[in-house]
């Protein structure tokens, strides 16, 4: 893929897993690559869920490069359920997931260069749950909705696209047997097929692309599942017998 020399992004939540996927990616492309994650290390660290440090990234990002390409929004919210979330929690994950990309992209919406992308991450928990995820499905609902509306209210200034990964192995551990078949792909995901996604997605290629929620999950979210089919099998908790 060409056209990224020279260009500059912006990627939260960087420093790891699928952030620095893709904040590889860009580089690799050509691209300057700007990142924030809380965890030390050699780019800006600091905390997405507080404003000051939002208005100081995005500040230093526009002393260093005078504009930006893209910006991916990545950073994950914390994930817990009803029974143990508390008020606080719950607001601190949508700090995070939804609040923090609203307004790094209003930040740096003025110093969008021509052709911008944004890309959000969401999951495909925007559609689909396990029980006690309600912070973090939230937050992953929210991106998906927020994306659809900026790209509306950022049209002609840059297209707007949010990815809901599945499951995703960020360890690099070996994932066999059904964790893998299951799948419709037959494998788990990993980072670089979210970043190759990133990578198209702001990229000439998809220049007739916005306001669209991508979903690469290995098909897993099209799949029936019925008790006694295919290999499936409910198992009843004791509060589903009484």
């Amino acid at each position: 893929m060409s056209g990224f020399t020279g260009k500059v992004a912006v990627v939260t939540g960087g420093a790891h897993g699928i952030g620095k996927a893709i904040a590889d990616a860009f580089r690799a492309e050509g691209a300057v690559v700007h990142i924030i994650d809380v965890t030390p290390g050699d780019w800006f660290t600091g905390d997405v869920g507080d404003r000051g440090t939002l208005e100081r990234f995005s500040q230093s990002v526009i002393e260093k490069s005078g504009h930006v390409d893209y910006l991916i929004n990545n950073t994950p919210p914390l994930m817990k359920g009803i029974d143990t979330c508390s008020y606080e929690d719950f607001s601190r994950a949508l700090a995070v997931g939804v609040t923090a990309p609203f307004y790094l992209t209003k930040l740096l919406a003025p110093h969008f260069a021509p052709g911008a992308s944004v890309i959000n991450i969401s999951s495909s928990r925007d559609r689909m749950s396990q029980p006690q995820t309600e912070s973090y499905t939230a937050a992953k609902g929210g991106i998906s909705a927020l994306t659809h509306a900026l790209a509306i209210s950022l049209a002609g200034k840059a297209r707007v696209n949010s990815i809901s990964p599945g499951w995703i192995n960020t360890t690099g551990s070996d994932i066999q047997g059904p964790d893998a078949l299951q799948q419709p792909v037959g494998r788990v995901g990993n980072p670089e097929d979210i970043a190759a996604l990133a990578l198209f997605l702001c990229s000439d290629k998809a220049g007739f692309i916005t306001g669209e929620n991508i979903c690469a999950d290995g098909g897993m979210t099209r799949l029936m599942v019925y008790h006694g089919e295919h290999g499936w099998e409910y198992a009843a908790k004791e509060t589903d017998e009484q």
